[in-house]
């Protein structure tokens, strides 16, 4: 639709310090907005875990780190042999080409490792993580839709967005896609409404980050049947891709995570 929402010519006295030309990309800002509304529901947490602005910067430095690293590396595990005949490429076009479902698996670690450091509690966090996180990749979502990554198959009904910019990276341009981008963006801040309604009526800690992976591997699955973006891979060509591979590993360990923690934290609650 809209890849560049600005571009304009750098003033004279900052061209030492900065390209001739300056460019705002819409994804970029996209996950901006979705940031800035990340950091909003933190804070406003924040007395519930005894955070303060310090620690709450911490918390989302290493979330960044966590889905860059993630992210870039199971991006390249999507084509892994063009990157090691040529590993210059890696380090072309990083502000680009990420994977969700590598940034979650890594992420997770990272800040279950972090909590534990900081004497922050973890499951009842990662209920606050999920919101915010999930606000981030909805706003994301919107940005690939901007860009036009992320794009879906060649569509014959209504439902078709023909992208026309030069500078859209999908493909076909002129020809209707499936707007993908705008279902996942969707169903996954309809997953943050949800949570938002359930946050003070949870069953257990935890409950809220096991449904959003839940509620997204299926939604994912269904979604990447109309994804066009090839370049994705599959583990069995034309058939399952990686990302519902990963979708049914997430699937099946989250559904195992909630039996355990709902009879644990119950089991707890009934003896005291």
């Amino acid at each position: 639709m809209h890849p560049v929402l600005v571009r304009f010519d750098t003033p004279e006295f900052l061209r030492g310090i900065f390209p001739e030309t300056i460019t705002l990309y819409s994804y970029g800002f996209m996950i901006l907005i979705g940031v800035l509304f990340a950091f909003w529901h933190t804070w406003y947490r924040r007395k519930e875990f005894n955070l303060d602005a310090d620690q709450i910067s911490d918390i989302f430095l290493w979330c960044f780190i966590g889905v860059f690293v993630g992210g870039k590396v199971f991006f390249y595990f999507e084509d892994p042999g063009r990157y090691l005949a040529n590993p210059a490429l890696m380090f072309k076009g990083l502000g680009s080409g990420f994977v969700f479902y590598g940034s979650f698996l890594v992420t997770i670690p990272v800040l279950i490792w972090r909590f534990k450091k900081k004497n922050i509690p973890v499951l009842p966090m990662f209920d606050v993580v999920a919101i915010s996180g999930a606000l981030v990749h909805g706003f994301g979502k919107l940005g690939c839709f901007m860009s036009g990554c992320c794009h879906g198959i060649e569509c014959h009904n209504p439902l078709g967005i023909t992208f026309t910019h030069p500078e859209s990276n999908a493909e076909p341009l002129n020809i209707p896609l499936y707007p993908t981008q705008l279902m996942d963006a969707a169903m996954i801040l309809g997953i943050v409404l949800l949570m938002l309604y359930l946050y003070p009526r949870k069953k257990f800690h935890g409950q809220l980050i096991l449904l959003y992976a839940l509620i997204y591997g299926v939604g994912r699955t269904i979604t990447e049947v109309y994804r066009g973006d090839e370049a994705r891979g599959y583990i069995i060509d034309g058939i399952l891709t990686h990302s519902q591979f990963i979708a049914i590993f997430i699937l099946a360990s989250s559904a195992y995570l909630w039996r355990k923690w709902s009879k644990s934290q119950r089991v707890k609650a009934e003896s005291n």
